[in-house]
């Protein structure tokens, strides 16, 4: 399935200041047999989110208080999406309604997982960083302005911050591709490759073109 095509889009914060954060917090392990991506959203931060009996705790976690409701920017702490590859943990954040993650550095896995599955995985520099976070905290009216076509953040005051991205991811995620999808549009060239070299070689009769 084609990752979802991401462009421009302007949305509020929510602060998660954790470190360390681990895939098995972001979706827990007992949840990776679902396989449909809408059904996840209860699934993300689950034990964070709920007692045992299923009602959400009280008071709520940050993403489920009504303040926070509708934004779609995670300002997390360090190292986040640490712990084991599971293609889940971006996929319940796209369920819930997470769009972008903010944090001063993330595990390779889960960067390389969420770029796949449209989850925007930003690393800042730790004083723009702590200053999101605050503003997360303080100003529920604020908004970041995310343009992945130029590979930059908008801050509430106006501020232009380029953000690091590989070329390639940025591609699939503008033209809104998976892997598939690109070798796809190589079809000419992969041809032209396969037309301009030898055949195969039958290996009973040594030098024996098939």
């Amino acid at each position: 399935m084609a990752a979802p095509k991401v462009g421009t889009f302007a949305t509020g914060l929510v602060p998660l200041p954790a470190e360390n954060v681990d895939t098995d917090q972001i979706v827990p392990a007992r949840y990776l047999k679902v396989i449909d991506k809408a059904g996840l959203a209860d699934a993300l931060f689950h034990d964070w989110r709920f007692e045992a009996d299923g009602s959400k705790k009280s008071p709520p976690f940050v993403i489920d208080e009504p303040r926070y409701a509708g934004h779609g920017i995670l300002v997390a702490g360090d190292n986040f999406g640490t712990g084991s590859s599971r293609e889940h943990a971006p996929w319940a954040l796209g369920a819930f309604g997470i769009k972008a993650i903010l944090a001063t550095s993330f595990a390779d896995i889960f960067k390389s997982n969420a770029l796949k599955n449209g989850i925007l995985p930003i690393v800042l520099p730790a004083p723009l960083h702590a200053t999101l976070m605050q503003i997360a905290k303080d100003d529920l009216a604020a908004t970041v302005t995310i343009d992945l076509a130029t590979a930059t953040l908008t801050t509430p005051d106006g501020a232009a911050h380029h953000f690091p991205i590989d070329l390639f991811s940025q591609k699939m995620l503008l033209d809104g591709l998976d892997e598939l999808d690109y070798i796809r549009t190589q079809g000419g060239k992969i041809e032209a490759h396969e037309t301009s070299h030898p055949g195969t070689i039958n290996t009973l009769q040594p030098n024996t073109p098939r």
